[in-house]
Parts: C-alpha cells; structure tokens; sequence
C-alpha cells in the first residue's frame, strides 16, 4: 500500500512536467511565415523556451480559412495579417482583445487598435539595381513620366496584397487622375503578377528594371547576400506602408498561452528576430537597435496609411482605375 502510493506520488510528479510541455499553442500563419527562410522556427524556438509548450503553426491562406471555418477555427492565435484586409478580418467576429499595452510600439502612426497587434511594418517602394538605372524616378509622377523603354514589374491587387497596396497608393496621391495616370504607366508595366514573389524573381533574374517591392528589401541583399547594389527610389508624395499584424482568437483553446504569445509579440525577442527573418521594420524596437543594415536604408519623409475604413471604402475604386487604366 505504502510503495503503491509512493511510486504513484512519483509518477505523478514526473508527469507534471510532460502534461506542462504538452499543451500546445495553435497559430494559424501564411506559408512564408512558418517556413524554414521565414520568422517562424526562431519565434518558436524562442517562445517555447519560455512558455513550457509547443507551437504548432497550421499554414495556407489565412483570411480565406478564418472565414470557411469560421467558429470553427482551431487557432489560439493568428499572425500575418495586412493591414489592407483588418475590416475584413474584423468583420469575421472572430477575435478577441489582445490586451497588450501598445505603448512599446515604434510605427511612424499611431496604433490604439485592441484587437489587432502589429509585429511588422514596411513602406512599399520601386527597387531597382543602383547600377544599371541611371535615371531613378524622384516621385511617383516622375516614375509616371519616365520614358516607355523603362520595364517595371508589378503585382496584381485583386490576387495580392502588395498589389492592393499600390492600388491604394495611387489612389491617395492622384485622386480621381488615377486611372489616367495608370494609363501613362501602362506601358511601362511589362509584366503583372499574381504576387510578389513571382515579379521579384523577374527583377533579380533582370528581366525587368524596376520591381514592386519594399524600402527593406535592399537590406536583405545587404545583409543576407553582401551585395548593395539594390536600392529603393524614394517619392517626393510619400510611401504607402503596410503593417502585419497578430490576433488572438475568442474560441482559443489554450486562451492564457494566447495571452502570453501576444506579450510576447512586442517583447525585444520577438522583435529582434523580425529585421533578419522577416526583412521588415520591427513594430516595437527603437531605430537605434535595428540591425546595421536596417539602419542606413533611405526612408521616406512622409508615411502614408489609411485606416481600416477608409482602405475597405476605397478598395474597389482604386483597383477599377489600375483595371481601367491599365487596360487602355
């Protein structure tokens, strides 16, 4: 009786620790998140060191299955959001407040949302190689006018994020000369892609002059590849900036390991990990720890952003003008 109770006390306490270890953080995240070039081993690595639990990243197209499942979800967390799609994932009411103190983050805007938290940011921008172009657009009604022989790549904004983005952008400087000024840039346009991976290959391949991409895109090639002939040209009008973004999920099953991960989000580990892995600005690291690389990449003086509302009122017009525009 006595031994049994021991070595049942024993083996109680020796499973202490395994059910511990077994609970399981469930994030949904897009592929290029939870793959073996993107954030998501090391922000594992990282978390499960201090959470006592394992991260188990379910991957794919992240709104479109929010959506499908809808109460169905098995997420604790979901992370990779744009901000051009937050009404929409709003609207899912699938989300619950984060309760994370926002004061930590360093954007360019302010950011009191309570419910979706940024981990990135970035400006988009027109990249090109600094030594074969040598007539580098200073605005974007200068990159308008450039002569046609100029090839620029560019994404699709019914089909991707970034392409919306720049859909918006154009919307916001030119107003309703947008479908004539994508008319004069039309020609320019060799090649519209479905995403940004696609056109990015045809810029490094040298298909293409200019590309669709990000001010922290010739910090990759600085960093990761020792070669500073990337730039980004810089508008006079300002730059549109897209921002990722985490949430916590109101049927999370493991609701206090959500509540941990969203800390966790804006903790100097995370962010740390998010220049070298991610190739983005970190939401809420100061300038001055940004990795070298990051540090000397030119910034626009004007950021450009337009709230949840605005984007969503002003999505299906600024793409019916890139449409008809470009189509002339």
């Amino acid at each position: 009786m006595t031994y049994r109770l021991h070595a049942g006390l024993a083996l109680a306490l020796l499973a202490t620790p395994a059910i511990a270890q077994d609970k399981t953080l469930t994030i949904y995240a897009p592929d290029y998140f939870a793959s073996e070039w993107g954030p998501g081993p090391a922000i594992r690595e990282a978390f499960e060191a201090q959470c006592d639990c394992s991260i188990d990243y379910q991957t794919g197209d992240l709104l479109p299955r929010l959506k499908l499942e809808g109460a169905r979800a098995q997420a604790d967390v979901a992370i990779g959001f744009d901000s051009t799609e937050m009404k929409q994932a709003r609207e899912t009411g699938l989300f619950a407040p984060h309760g994370v103190d926002t004061a930590a983050l360093t954007l360019p805007i302010d950011w009191q949302d309570e419910v979706f938290l940024p981990f990135d940011w970035s400006y988009l921008a027109f990249v090109y190689d600094n030594e074969a172009l040598e007539e580098v657009p200073s605005s974007f009604e200068a990159l308008v006018e450039a002569p046609d022989d100029l090839r620029i790549a560019i994404q699709d904004p019914r089909s991707s994020v970034s392409g919306l983005s720049l859909a918006l952008w154009a919307d916001e400087v030119f107003g309703e000369e947008a479908e004539e000024k994508w008319a004069a840039l039309a020609p320019k346009i060799t090649t519209v892609t479905p995403g940004w991976s696609e056109s990015y290959g045809l810029f490094t391949e040298g298909e293409v002059d200019m590309v669709l991409s990000y001010t922290t895109s010739p910090a990759y090639h600085a960093i990761a590849e020792e070669d500073d002939t990337v730039s980004a040209a810089i508008f006079d009008e300002g730059h549109y900036m897209t921002i990722e973004l985490a949430a916590q999920l109101k049927g999370a099953e493991e609701p206090e390991l959500a509540a941990q991960f969203m800390q966790f989000v804006v903790s100097p580990e995370f962010q740390s990990l998010i220049p070298t892995s991610n190739w983005s600005y970190p939401s809420a690291l100061p300038k001055a720890e940004w990795p070298e690389g990051f540090q000397s990449i030119a910034l626009p003086k004007n950021a450009i952003w337009l709230a949840e509302d605005e984007a969503d009122a002003r999505r299906e017009d600024a793409v019916e003008a890139w449409r008809q525009g470009l189509s002339r």
